[in-house]
């Protein structure tokens, strides 16, 4: 038996400090910028004074890209445009410097962490310090079998927990999250069917390579397969993450909820990032206060994820390419609004008195000309 329990998280997660925001607010409101003139980089500098528990908003220094990679089994069923078990040549990718993920975190100055969770490769074909963490060799076809054992379920969430501890401790002050998988997006929505208890087809997109509509029926018989294994253990989140995950998800699952205990602010990606973070939900309802959602990524999965945990969007580029990259594009706004509420100066003290002189100015006026008049 599992000596963790998600439900735990509950009672370790604060909300971001209500007090400090509404001191930011306050402070909001003497700016020079009228409020309102910045549309919504006020909200974000606000949501980000409670979250650094700083009414002046400190900057964005050092932004980190966290990337969970994994193989799920369901891709053999011809459910993604990328061939099965060759999620090992997207991080290839990311580590050469070819992939959108790495072009922009580049120009970003955000560094890229990849953690190989669950890659269904030959460990030397990628640095040791991405394939050390791995829990197991690929995660199995959920429509017919388990993705995990519930123990290897527990490594993964423990090795997504260690992940943010890391994080938080070397002084990351942003984390983008994102993933590296094939299949992934299968796993992702049969999470999100099952805790928003809706049917496959409602869930089932095309995936950030675009399957064809062959693939995207495949894919829907999948999930709806993979629903039926589901709904039974929709209890425990560790089971449910066992039975129709991944190890990727379980991962990012337990790296979301950490992240939440350490006070660290992630911007969610696409689909799979919105299913882990609606896992992160069930067992605590406070952790998405935590996190942004960085920009819509075209799947309904990902909406209907979103719309549970009241979470809006901040971009619609109509990127699908995933890994990262929409929640990456999002982060110079998110920086942008750090700046803002950190620089932007307050109004001089007279400038707050002068309507108020102006109003006294009038009056006496009135009261003059009434005097004269009598």
């Amino acid at each position: 038996m599992s000596s963790l329990n998600l439900d735990d998280f509950s009672d370790l997660i604060e909300r971001p400090d209500g007090g400090v925001r509404r001191d930011a607010e306050e402070r909001r409101e003497r700016l020079i910028v009228p409020p309102g003139a910045l549309g919504r980089l006020d909200e974000l500098g606000e949501w980000l004074s409670a979250a650094q528990a700083s009414v002046r908003v400190k900057p964005i220094e050092r932004p980190r890209v966290v990337l969970f990679a994994g193989d799920h089994g369901v891709a053999e069923l011809g459910v993604s445009a990328r061939p099965a078990g060759g999620a090992h040549r997207l991080v290839r990718a990311v580590l050469d410097g070819e992939s959108p993920v790495a072009v922009l975190a580049r120009r970003a100055g955000a560094s890229v962490r990849i953690v190989d969770a669950g890659l269904d490769c030959d460990p030397e074909l990628l640095p040791d310090d991405v394939v050390r963490h791995r829990v197991r060799r690929g995660s199995g076809r959920i429509d017919i079998e388990d993705a995990l054992t519930r123990e290897e379920a527990e490594q993964a969430v423990r090795l997504g927990m260690a992940i943010a501890d890391e994080e938080a401790d070397s002084g990351t002050d942003l984390v983008v999250l994102g993933d590296l998988s094939v299949g992934g997006t299968t796993a992702a929505a049969t999470l999100i069917a099952a805790l928003c208890g809706t049917d496959a087809s409602v869930v089932t997109g095309r995936g950030g390579a675009h399957i064809d509509d062959l693939a995207w029926m495949r894919k829907c018989a999948a999930i709806r397969d993979a629903l039926r294994r589901a709904r039974p253990v929709l209890g425990d989140q560790l089971d449910l993450l066992a039975t129709v995950g991944g190890a990727d998800l379980a991962a990012a699952t337990g790296f979301l909820l950490q992240c939440a205990v350490r006070h660290t602010p992630v911007i969610l990606d696409g689909v799979v990032s919105a299913a882990c973070a609606l896992v992160g939900q069930r067992a605590a309802f406070r952790a998405p206060d935590w996190w942004l959602a960085g920009q819509v990524s075209g799947e309904p999965g990902q909406a209907k994820a979103l719309d549970r945990m009241a979470l809006n969007p901040l971009l619609d580029q109509g990127v699908t390419v995933g890994e990262g990259t929409g929640a990456l594009l999002a982060l110079p706004l998110v920086q942008a609004a750090a700046a803002l509420a950190a620089e932007l100066p307050e109004r001089a003290s007279d400038e707050n008195t002068d309507a108020d002189a102006d109003g006294s100015d009038d009056e006496k006026a009135v009261v003059e000309t009434g005097n004269a008049t009598d």
